[in-house]
């Protein structure tokens, strides 16, 4: 799935929006220091290959477009039930609240969720929220500050000065013909985080879209999207007043059966998945680039395979004078992209090393297959990433090679070809790790403690 994130904003309108819009906190008890909410696994049947690997071109190639034109702790489900590899986050919205189903998404800011103007007798639908049911349901004004923070439809003015109260309208178009269109929104967020606890949040921004169309806004269960990016309207920075401006995640293995529950944690309070001492994390910096101050960049400083460090200039990872290059970290991309050059000189070392046979027919869409049909525990060379910070990521192989049909395994890596283009830490590469994105210190910290099958 695809996703276009909001355009650079000023800091002037930055201050006015919070100083205004800001969420409203309000709970029956004393507040806890996080919120704690489930990444759903509604099916535990990953998607295939070939599904994988056409929604991340269609993703890629929307954050590559967005690029050159500038532009609490709760339960994650895997949508891979749904073609895609990316995990869900169900929340409650409204007076009274209505469950939607979004997709956690580090690679856009806007949270949206698909609407209905029905009024009385609704024919069941899973994927809309119904506003007219909700009495704290408010879109905002056209003149509203908050307004200028999100793109507008091309062909219609922002405000029209012959109505008293004109909405807000916006717009997102998708590189693959999706589109979502309808009015910027605010709301009442309601968790429950344990029996005795009930937490509101009112005023909460986003975008209720009563127009969408194409692959990339359409599926069953699915209601849109929760943007956890680094602006100033995704879900985590409006959130970050009450919680502290962090954010992390678990993402467990949504192949296994039967699937075992992911966790997203808004604020501290040890890691997603239970308390995990702060000395067991590694923390790398989060690097900014002004054309894209969505995307949460960290730095490749180079690549070691078996303990052999590769000949990789270190330009190949640099971030360039237009906003090109560089590396994202991102929930909402399945496999992992790498800067061609790179992924070139990985692909010939694993070529060279790995002396497992290749399968008889090849897997369209990837360079290198193995034959493990004949091996329980196939030996595969271990990939380590060094990050700015003297940090090392040294996922297990399972992260990398992925079972693409029986006795068959597949680098699970992809060359970025794009001259706008970034290197890309998908979701696969990032399962069974804790991450915590830590806004205040401008890091990224990650374990594997307090990520593993209970």
């Amino acid at each position: 799935m695809a996703f276009i994130s909001s355009s650079h904003l000023s800091i002037s309108i930055f201050l006015i929006f919070f100083l205004f819009s800001i969420p409203h906190f309000s709970a029956e008890t004393p507040s806890p220091h996080y919120l704690k909410l489930p990444l759903l696994h509604k099916n535990p049947n990953p998607p295939t290959p070939s599904e994988a690997l056409s929604a991340d071109n269609r993703r890629l190639s929307t954050l590559f477009s967005a690029l050159r034109h500038h532009h609490p702790k709760l339960p994650v489900t895997s949508a891979a039930s749904f073609g895609s590899g990316q995990y869900l986050v169900s929340l409650h919205l409204g007076t009274p609240p209505q469950r939607v189903s979004l997709i956690a998404d580090t690679g856009s800011d806007l949270t949206w969720v698909s609407c209905s103007a029905c009024r009385r007798r609704c024919s069941p639908r899973a994927t809309s929220f119904f506003p007219r049911h909700s009495v704290s349901f408010q879109p905002y004004h056209c003149y509203d500050s908050a307004c200028g923070l999100v793109p507008h439809p091309k062909k219609a003015a922002r405000c029209n000065h012959t109505r008293l109260h004109s909405t807000c309208r916006y717009e997102y178009s998708y590189s693959d013909g999706s589109t979502t269109n309808g009015f910027f929104s605010r709301e009442t967020t309601t968790f429950n985080t344990s029996a005795a606890t009930l937490l509101k949040f009112q005023r909460f921004s986003f975008g209720c879209g009563f127009w969408n169309s194409g692959p990339s806004v359409s599926g069953p269960s699915i209601n849109g999207v929760l943007g956890l990016g680094r602006g100033p309207i995704s879900f985590s920075s409006q959130l970050g007043r009450e919680f502290g401006h962090k954010f992390s995640y678990c993402l467990m293995d949504y192949s296994l059966s039967p699937p075992p529950t992911s966790y997203l944690l808004i604020g501290g309070g040890g890691s997603a998945n239970g308390a995990v001492p702060k000395a067991k994390f590694s923390y790398t910096p989060l690097l900014k680039n002004p054309l894209s101050p969505t995307f949460y960049y960290i730095g490749i400083e180079s690549v070691i395979i078996n303990d052999v460090k590769l000949r990789i200039s270190p330009s190949v990872w640099a971030i360039d004078e237009f906003g090109n290059g560089g590396t994202v970290l991102d929930s909402g991309t399945t496999l992992t992209f790498l800067a061609e050059p790179a992924y070139r000189r990985i692909l010939a070392v694993f070529e060279r090393l790995v002396k497992l046979p290749r399968p008889a027919e090849p897997t369209v869409g990837f360079d290198l297959c193995l034959n493990v049909s004949g091996s329980a525990l196939p030996s595969l060379p271990q990939l380590s990433f060094q990050l700015g910070g003297d940090s090392v990521f040294s996922p297990p192989p399972r992260n990398y090679f992925i079972d693409t049909s029986d006795g068959v395994k597949c680098l699970a890596l992809q060359p970025v070809t794009s001259v706008a283009g970034f290197s890309v830490i998908g979701n696969l590469m990032q399962q069974g790790y804790t991450f915590e994105f830590d806004m205040d210190r401008s890091r990224l910290g990650f374990t594997r403690h307090g990520c593993t099958v209970p």
